[in-house]
């Protein structure tokens, strides 16, 4: 009878010991959960960016003042009537502070 239990006791210790630790068991379930979780939020935060995107796609494709817009932010064109001027900022020191000119 004695051996009996001690293999039962034996047999529970193992089979707890894969149910903690094994695979399948607890502790690579909860990570399994945590790894889930993660590509919940990168999904989510992706189908974000796709509507930003879609939304960006449809207004190219409706407005012509959209499409103008970004040619001239993103490829500097003009129409050709028009003149282009560009503002330059003075020129500054090390210490971020505007120069004096050239001191003559």
């Amino acid at each position: 009878m004695r051996i009996i239990t001690l293999i039962l006791v034996v047999l529970f210790v193992l089979l707890q010991f894969k149910l903690w630790l094994g695979e399948g068991g607890f502790t690579e379930v909860a990570r399994l959960e945590d790894r889930v979780e993660l590509q919940r939020e990168k999904n989510d935060e992706l189908l974000q960016r796709n509507a930003r995107l879609q939304a960006e796609v449809e207004d190219l494709r409706e407005r012509l003042e959209a499409v103008e817009e970004r040619a001239r932010n993103e490829l500097g064109l003009i129409k050709p009537a028009e003149e282009f001027y560009q503002v330059v900022p003075p020129p500054t020191n090390k210490q971020g502070d505007p120069t004096e000119g050239d001191g003559v």
